[in-house]
């Protein structure tokens, strides 16, 4: 992976994860024995620490700006704070550069349930999080099933107008989707999800963007088997990652210092 222009996070051991989630107080039941061992028996609905923490780490480590997620969750909540992490250290150095949306989470999902849990989870956390109502914006969205190069996938039917340079897949639901084609469907429990609104979006991403999902491979060699443009794919088979980068010359000045900015 030396030939990567981005940071790929180094796997650190179970404690020190634990450590950073207690001493951010995301996770209170953390402190419970009895939670803690619900938690290493990976019981449905848990957070995957190890997952959240590297998910914050790609953002910190390659200095994003503008998150787009599909889906939303635990991983909303580590999303934002590493943004706003990010905007204390260096909104005087971005300012200077050309951009709408410094330091904001774009959160698209296509359960309104889930959608109030997150906006419920970060209000709660208010005290780790101040001031975050203009770093983040929710946007409910139904799902269909669709046609894409004669490939069926999956469509949100709206999502936020951003730029983003790092993308995080994590939906949607399944069991959400109404409608079928020819009788066929993802809503089943022996098929996957199979977003393709990045296909339609990427013409306009800048290099350097990035895209991760934990798990979602099928989906992940749906869009690098259509993308257009110059994608680097690593399958991360020990983390159940995967990373798709943007690996193509600066469009101009502003792409240009941007690309500065993250390696600097």
């Amino acid at each position: 992976m030396k030939h990567l222009k981005i940071k790929i996070p180094k796997n650190v051991s179970k404690e020190k994860v634990l450590k950073y989630f207690k001493r951010k107080d995301f996770f209170s039941f953390l402190q419970n024995k009895k939670e803690n061992k619900k938690l290493i028996q990976s019981r449905p609905y848990y957070p995957e620490l190890n997952d959240l923490y590297r998910l914050r780490q790609f953002i910190i480590e390659n200095k994003r700006t503008t998150v787009l997620e599909f889906g939303t969750g635990w991983s909303t909540l580590v999303i934002l704070s590493a943004i706003i992490e990010l905007e204390k250290k260096y909104l005087f150095k971005v300012n200077k550069l050309r951009k709408k949306d410094k330091f904001k989470v774009f959160v698209v999902d296509n359960e309104k349930k889930y959608l109030n849990v997150s906006k419920k989870r970060i209000f709660k956390y208010k005290k780790t999080i101040k001031d975050s109502k203009h770093n983040i914006n929710f946007l409910f969205s139904d799902v269909s099933f669709e046609k894409i190069n004669n490939q069926f996938c999956n469509l949100y039917k709206k999502i936020p107008v951003c730029n983003p340079d790092f993308i995080y897949l994590d939906g949607p639901n399944l069991f959400k989707i109404k409608n079928s084609i020819n009788n066929f469907t993802n809503k089943h429990h022996d098929m996957m999800p199979m977003v393709a609104n990045i296909l339609n979006i990427e013409p306009f991403l800048i290099p350097g963007t990035i895209i991760l999902s934990d798990g979602r491979t099928a989906n992940m060699i749906f869009l690098k088997n259509n993308l257009k443009r110059n994608w680097i794919y690593i399958h991360d088979k020990k983390n159940d990652q995967n990373i798709l980068y943007l690996d193509e010359k600066p469009l101009g000045k502003i792409n240009s210092d941007f690309l500065k900015f993250y390696k600097s």
